[in-house]
Formats: C-alpha cells, structure tokens, sequence
C-alpha cells in the first residue's frame, strides 16, 4: 500500500488498513455472488444473511441480551435528535393518554454541543415540556464553556419523564462521562428513577465499541453513529428495548405527533431494518470491523488500549502545560478518552504546531470550529504506534518553543 496519512480526525475518521484492504474485494465480488456489495440488491439472501451476522456481532462485542432489539438506519445521531422524541413521546402517550402536552417531560443533560443540538430539537418539535436535568456550563469558570461534566448534586430528574437523554462523549468540546461507577464524572444512575422500564436514552456516537456501556441494560434506547470507531459514515446503529417499539400511529391517534414511517422504530423492527435501501456499503465495512474486533480481542482489547493511549496524551499534554505551550481546555477528570482538546499558546504557534503534525503525515488535528485550538481524536483505529508518534511530536514541539509571559 501507499503511505497512509495517520488520521487523527474526529469523523468521519480512521479505518483499519487490514479492513479497508479486504472491502476492496467485496466492492469487486461479495459472497461469490459476481457482484459488488454497491451492486447487490438489499434483499438477497447473501447481504441479509450478511446483516443477520453484523447484528450477532454486535451483541457478542456488547452482551446485548434479547430484552433489547439491533436496528439500522441512516441520518446519523442529527436524525436520532428528532426520532427518541418522537418514539418516546408516542410510547408516553399510549402509557398516559390523559396527559397534556404541558405534562409530558423530556429531561436533558446538558454537558456540550451535542447534548445542547439534541435538547434544542425536542423544544423545536414540540409536544412536551423540556426540563434540562443538568447543565455543565453552570459549573465553568465563565459560565458559558463546556468544559465538564457536573457532579451528582447538580442534577434534577423529573418524577416520571417520557425520556432522559445524555451524550456519553461530546465530540466538540472533549469532555466525557465515565466509565468508572465511583468516578465523580460518571453518569449518576443512582439518582435515576427505580423502574424496570427506565426512559434512558444515551448517544454514544463517539465512544462506540471502545469499551463495555455502563448500564447497558437499564437504558430505553442507544444510538451511534458508525464513523467514529466502527466504520464509514452513512450507518446509524441502534440498541432499541423492545418496549419502546411502539405503534405510533396507535399513538398519534390519541393525539401524538405523527412520526414519519422511516424513523419509526416499529418500522425498522418490522422489516428487519430493510424497509427501504439501507446504507448497504456502511454496514458492509462495518461488519468487517466487528470481525476484526473480534479476532483482536473484543472490548477488553479495546478498552485497554483506549486507556493507555489516552493517557499518554493527557500527559504529554501536562507536560506541555508546564513548559507553558499547551493548555487544556476540559476540567482534570471530565477529558475525553476518544477527543482530547487543547490550546496551543504563543503567537502563530497553533498554526505552526498543525502544519508541523501535517509534514510528519499528521492529519485531522484542528479543533471544531466552534471551539478552535487542537483536537485529538484517537478511535480505535489509530494504533498506539501511532499514537506514540504524536507524542513525540508533541514533546518535541513543547520543549523547542517559548512564550513570553507578561
């Protein structure tokens, strides 16, 4: 192969050279079938059996017990915004038909720019009253950042919401909750509701198939979108108990918003994600990747490598905050393992230190535009070689540079 540009990018991002290498033969023949997986059709017996086994995998990686269905669609977690109200809200109704719209709650947790876009869509829908159960920028310095994720005092849930939404990793703005139940960033599950059919709903877009999912069980429903550690973009993966495929037009005949047949649930279910033309090549690679997790080791794998990688960034990062070159831009305890966020100080020096990384074959390292300085998105695709490169980048550019302090 060529070189290959090390691709720090936070997605669509990094795909293991071995997968790629391989869905170059099943772009020309998949299965035997003489055709290309972007030819074949959706409903051969050759790309269900296909689906069937990406779905399998899906649970092997996850322990997803049967209390909970796999779906498949598009749009990404931007259409997931709309589709957890609208399926909630049409669960809600059909459980308590006598409530006003008024009394209908959604509850946020409000720690970035994702989690802000997702509580922004359920106000524009409509049909319920938005509560935010936590906002992070409370607990900023100035009040205005997303730079962490709120300890348990600072949340207030509703007695009986139709959903609790949260993101698990905010892509933007590097901050993540943890994994560690004990950790003061970790999502507060004990002051959740006691009830068998908890209304969860986790966006795990980011931090997908990089470690187990606390509480998976508990949770009504998780999404991800699939190019950030699982494969290329067009793929939204979903993890649906199966309480909450409802008949949504049962529910909108009780006066709940209609919801449009391809972001129903009961839709995807129905016809076992093939009510239309999936996002055949996505879920194609994507089942390549789940196999290639698999062989490697599945998330104990995964999880460990996260772990190191990530905290060989956080210290190269300590260290260049010492020389007084990078500065953090997420509280100590609440950084992300996959987006780590930073500043380079020093006039010019940002713009040197990217077009430094992009010489030595570094790519995708600029900061969202809403956010700026640098971000480090290390999925699990980027090896620890890899990584490890960075670092030393990273080191030596801390220690040749110098900012006067006034």
């Amino acid at each position: 192969m060529e070189s290959r540009a090390i691709n720090f990018g936070a997605g669509p991002s990094a795909l293991p050279a071995s997968v790629l290498q391989e869905a170059t033969k099943g772009l020309l023949n998949f299965k035997g079938t003489g055709m290309g997986i972007a030819e074949i059709s959706h409903r051969s017996k050759e790309f269900t059996a296909y689906l069937q086994s990406v779905e399998q995998n899906i649970r092997k990686l996850l322990d997803i017990q049967p209390t909970h269905s796999i779906l498949f669609t598009q749009g990404g977690g931007s259409a997931q915004f709309s589709a957890v109200v609208l399926n909630m809200l049409a669960r809600h109704r059909l459980l308590h038909p006598q409530l006003t719209d008024e009394d209908r709650v959604l509850d946020y947790v409000v720690t970035g720019s994702w989690s802000k876009k997702a509580a922004e869509e359920a106000r524009r829908m409509g049909g319920s009253t938005v509560n935010i159960a936590a906002d992070s920028r409370k607990y900023s310095k100035d009040q205005k950042s997303f730079d962490n994720i709120p300890t348990a005092d600072a949340y207030s849930f509703s007695n009986d919401p139709a959903l609790i939404y949260y993101c698990a990793n905010e892509t933007v703005d590097g901050v993540e909750f943890s994994a560690e139940e004990n950790s003061p960033a970790s999502f507060p599950f004990q002051l959740l509701p006691r009830n068998a059919l908890l209304p969860l709903v986790g966006d795990y877009s980011s931090s997908f198939m990089s470690r187990p999912i606390p509480h998976l069980s508990d949770h009504a429903i998780i999404y991800a979108g699939a190019q950030k550690n699982v494969g290329p973009a067009g793929l939204t993966i979903l993890i649906v108990r199966n309480d909450c495929i409802v008949d949504v037009d049962a529910a909108a005949r009780l006066g709940a918003i209609p919801v449009p047949i391809c972001l129903s649930y009961k839709t995807l279910a129905d016809h076992n994600s093939l009510y239309n033309t999936p996002p055949v090549l996505s879920i194609y690679i994507t089942g390549l990747v789940l196999e290639y997790m698999l062989q490697l080791g599945g998330l104990d794998y995964y999880a460990g490598l996260t772990n190191r990688k990530s905290k060989k960034v956080y210290d190269v990062l300590k260290y260049g905050e010492n020389k007084g070159i990078f500065k953090g831009k997420v509280k100590e305890g609440s950084g992300s393992q996959m987006n780590i966020v930073f500043d380079v100080l020093g006039e010019g020096l940002l713009a040197k230190f990217i077009a430094g990384a992009e010489e030595r074959g570094m790519k995708g390292l600029k900061g969202h535009r809403s956010v700026g300085g640098i971000r480090v998105s290390i999925y699990n695709a980027v090896t620890e070689e890899e990584t490890d490169l960075l670092i030393s980048y990273m080191e030596q550019f801390a220690g040749q540079h110098k900012v006067d302090k006034e």
